[in-house]
């Protein structure tokens, strides 16, 4: 082999997945790619399936963080991993890429090795690690790699390639876009920007917060500087980001030679669920100017828009049409945020993004292009496929990208064609103070969008939903941004069945606020709930009429001072729990029956609850209300 790859997932070969791709383009470029999935790192030999490669290795944690992948935000194991052959868990090492690097380093102690995917793109400077609660060094250190390859890979691991295959050493592969690598002195570097030192941010967080924004306002493939970080032995030296794929680049990407499925090896063992998210679905473009505070595209996929031609896309989804197990039905159509098809303005391919600006946050800007049409006429080629009966958007859309368009035909078609009865939209929050932490529109703007989303709804006699993505404890958010997303969700009549607790993944400002307690834009204080239990309070607020949550969410009300919230009014999020108070209205309506358990505890009866959380006969979706609210 010229190169074996090792990685964290079972082998997927389809162009969702990262190490795909990358073993695909190098077979285009040439070489031999072996892959070995999912090692016994206890066991030296396991890397030693096909011998020593001419070249180096190659490895991935897989398309996952491999600590994302093992652990909830509360840190407890997952109990399945829908990337390994029957979900079984344990498959893969905490922190995957440091163990596999160490594992090929004692064996081959002198062979190239270079890292990649998500979990190296990630940490490849000094970043905050949630699971350990400390800060770590780049992981290009404690993996012994030799180079990193950030991003998205396509351009850099072939440069890395040739440039191994032409007899450069590892050691002076330091030229290549969109790498990382080791260096002993910078006086080869011309212009760099050198960051605090690791030893500074382990001590002082707000030099970490200082570093991060430096890092987040050099990630634009035109405009980014060279970024050394220095530590005791060696500097971190990190080139600018890979130029983005141009369409026809993009085009042959997809139009390589994939399986589509998993190594048939998985047969036997139950197959790999992860294929059944993405096998009917279709990746038409590439990272994202939405600029969410939470979300790592800004530092792996980058915030300009790479797209795949319709003649691509169809080519594809004919492909699709021809599988067997293909009922007419396309799942999706798109990639980070599936109404994004070009670039936020003109001049972003020729000088790069603002770094210190945003596209959509606070307010649209000015030189903002909005254009759904191209999106539109892709949507209305799929749905003209013979064979397709219909297409829908499952990815991402960004609302306040559509309200800014003024003409309503993408908004109007959407509804029409492409929601299967409800449609996901993520406002996370409903706080003007905490969305602006997020990076997200005011609420207004959302609440904008309903209105508009219910009259296009009703104009067409069709019966859809909103379903919000909402999340809790985010850097910003008291008990009182918290309370009032409970009151939010009790005017709309709307419990959600799943919450997002703020989860700190490395690289992302609301990480880094998570960390330093500063919002690195600005470097002022923002509040963060490091109290597990205040963080159970906030989650359970927004499930508040869930009987199981009825003490946190008493708990937060009395430390917010609203218990003007506990009560029998309609406002109210809860009864009172006095026992007094629920006996005194027994006898006031002249009840003889005893008090149940509940009553005596709480103040009222559960049994009404536990009604509204069965589902109904029939509808497995629709919940039945109390009875407070049947004249509503």
């Amino acid at each position: 082999m010229d190169f074996t790859f090792v990685i964290g997932d079972a082998y997927v070969d389809h162009p969702s997945f990262g190490p795909a791709i990358i073993s695909r383009i190098l077979e285009a470029a040439g070489y031999r790619v072996g892959i070995i999935s999912q090692p016994d790192w206890k066991d030296d030999s396991s890397i030693n399936v096909f011998g020593e490669p001419r070249l180096g290795f190659l490895i991935s944690a897989g398309n996952m963080d491999s600590m994302v992948n093992h652990y909830s935000v509360s840190k407890k194991r997952r109990a399945k991993d829908f990337f390994t052959p029957g979900g079984v868990m344990g498959k893969r090492p905490d922190h995957a890429t440091v163990v596999y690097g160490n594992l090929i380093r004692r064996t081959y102690p002198h062979k190239p090795i270079i890292i990649g995917g998500i979990e190296a793109s990630l940490r490849r400077m000094a970043h905050y690690d949630y699971w350990d609660d400390t800060l770590k060094r780049s992981v290009l250190l404690d993996s012994q790699a030799d180079i990193l390859s950030f991003g998205m890979g396509e351009h850099s691991i072939v440069e890395i390639a040739d440039a191994l295959n032409s007899g450069i050493s590892v050691k002076d592969i330091t030229f290549i876009k969109g790498t990382v690598y080791k260096a002993k002195s910078l006086d080869n570097l011309a212009e760099h920007w050198i960051l605090p030192s690791f030893s500074d941010m382990k001590t002082d967080k707000l030099k970490y917060a200082e570093s991060f924004y430096i890092q987040y306002t050099n990630t634009d493939p035109f405009s980014g500087k060279v970024l050394a970080e220095p530590y005791p032995d060696c500097y971190i030296v990190q080139n600018p980001m890979s130029a983005p794929l141009t369409q026809e680049e993009m085009d042959r990407v997809y139009a390589l030679p994939y399986m589509r499925t998993y190594h048939p090896s998985y047969e036997a063992l139950g197959g790999v669920d992860a294929i059944q998210e993405v096998k009917f679905s279709l990746i038409s473009n590439r990272g994202c100017f939405g600029g969410c505070s939470f979300c790592a595209l800004t530092f792996h996929q980058g915030r300009i828009i790479q797209t795949r031609s319709h003649e691509s896309i169809l080519d594809e989804a004919k492909l699709l049409i021809q599988d067997p197990d293909f009922k007419g039905y396309i799942h999706d159509v798109g990639g980070p945020t599936a109404n994004f098809r070009r670039t936020s303005c003109d001049k972003q391919l020729k000088y790069g993004v603002c770094p210190n600006k945003q596209c959509l946050f606070p307010k649209p800007c000015q030189n903002l292009v909005v254009d759904h049409s191209d999106y539109l006429s892709l949507l209305r080629k799929l749905r003209a496929l013979p064979g397709v009966k219909k297409v829908f958007i499952r990815s991402g859309i960004r609302f306040d990208y559509i309200m800014a368009d003024k003409d309503d035909t993408f908004f109007r078609e959407m509804c029409q064609y492409h929601i299967s009865g409800q449609l996901k939209v993520a406002p996370e929050h409903v706080a003007d103070e905490v969305l602006s932490r997020m990076g997200k529109p005011e609420n207004s703007v959302y609440r904008t969008f309903c209105k508009k989303y219910a009259q296009i709804n009703k104009e067409l006699h069709k019966p859809q939903y909103l379903v919000p993505y909402l999340m809790s404890s985010h850097p910003g958010s008291t008990l009182k941004e918290a309370i009032a997303l409970a009151e939010y969700l009790r005017d709309l009549g709307y419990m959600p069945e799943q919450v997002q607790d703020f989860y700190p993944t490395p690289s992302t400002i609301s990480t880094c606020m998570y960390y330093t307690g500063v919002d690195p834009r600005t470097m002022k204080p923002v509040y963060v709930a490091h109290d597990p239990h205040e963080k159970a309070m906030q989650r359970a607020l927004i499930q508040y009429r869930n009987p199981k949550n009825y003490d946190l969410v008493h708990e937060a009300l009395v430390r917010a001072h609203r218990t003007d919230l506990i009560g029998f009014e309609k406002k109210c999020l809860i009864r009172p729990r006095s026992k007094n108070d629920a006996a005194g209205r027994s006898a006031a309506a002249g009840q003889k029956k005893p008090l149940s358990e509940a009553e005596k505890k709480y103040g009222f009866s559960f049994e009404k609850y536990d009604r509204m959380l069965q589902p109904s006969k029939g509808k497995s979706e629709t919940r039945k209300k109390p009875a407070r609210h049947k004249k509503k």
